[in-house]
């Protein structure tokens, strides 16, 4: 019980602090949404320039559909600053505090980015609503009440892996002085692996394989098609796909707690 209020009182306090930027939320979502209209257009623009109604499975409608979800997942799965701001405590020593406090600093970092995107959420509904509701022509409809559960615990489940991808960069804190350069050159692959600059279905042959075993896929890509191909699979293969997410994300949560283990034991406080 102890534990449960100390995590409860984090959580709260977080979502204070959140609350206080709720405009800048709301802006930043709806303009967040602004390239969607160029991405109509140059898709558009291609499909009439290859005189072809599908492209690597996808209709012009469906391109679209893809994007404004895969916005959705990268809503989120990401998470700015988290993996910087990580190694930046340990750089300059304040990671004490987790060390000499009854605070697991996953556990209060995991608190404070759930009150985040409750927030985020919250605000960002109205603007979200919008943009679907202008859009719904590239909709095919509503997916199936299993299909749509799925698609809810991938979104969850990317939120996990979006951490815990963010966290285990982080903690390499315990033995890189500067990470940036790591975050800068991992971030990019990840823009480019996890389906955010282009179905990954236009990825041919065993490159297309090998990228959809990595964890990039669940951040952004593996949702989105969750909603608009679920209805082509059986319970069973929903039950597998997700559950594959599933083993993604404990993988990950394993590893981020085997090396921030190792780095606490490796650890020499800097800084004051």
């Amino acid at each position: 019980m102890i534990v449960l209020r100390k995590y409860a009182t984090i959580f709260s306090i977080s979502l204070a602090e959140r609350l206080t930027y709720r405009t800048d939320f709301f802006l930043g979502t709806l303009i967040r949404f602004m390239p969607i209209v160029t991405t109509i257009f140059l898709w558009g623009a291609i499909f009439a320039g290859s005189d072809r109604t599908r492209i690597a499975g996808f209709t012009s409608d469906e391109i679209i559909a893809y994007y404004l979800l895969i916005m959705v997942s990268r809503a989120f799965s990401s998470m700015p600053g988290l993996a910087s701001g990580i190694a930046f405590d340990i750089r300059e020593g304040n990671i004490k505090k987790y060390l000499t406090q009854p605070i697991d600093m996953l556990g209060f970092l995991l608190t404070s980015r759930i009150a985040h995107k409750l927030v985020y959420y919250s605000i960002a509904s109205v603007p979200f609503a919008i943009v679907f509701f202008l859009c719904r022509e590239f909709f095919p409809g509503w997916p199936p009440p299993t299909v749509l559960a799925a698609y809810v615990i991938s979104l969850a489940l990317a939120f996990v892996i979006g951490f815990l991808f963010e966290a285990l960069l982080g903690v390499l804190g315990f033995w890189m002085l500067e990470i940036s350069s790591l975050l800068w050159v991992v971030n990019t692959l990840n823009y480019l692996l996890n389906g955010h600059m282009f179905p990954l279905d236009l990825v041919p042959g065993p490159l297309g394989v090998l990228i959809r075993l990595l964890p990039f896929q669940y951040m952004a890509y593996f949702p989105a098609m969750l909603f608009l191909r679920g209805a082509e699979m059986s319970t069973m293969e929903l039950a597998l796909a997700v559950g594959g997410e599933l083993l993604c994300a404990v993988a990950l949560w394993v590893a981020v707690r085997y090396l921030f283990a190792r780095g606490v034991r490796h650890y020499s406080a800097f800084g004051g």
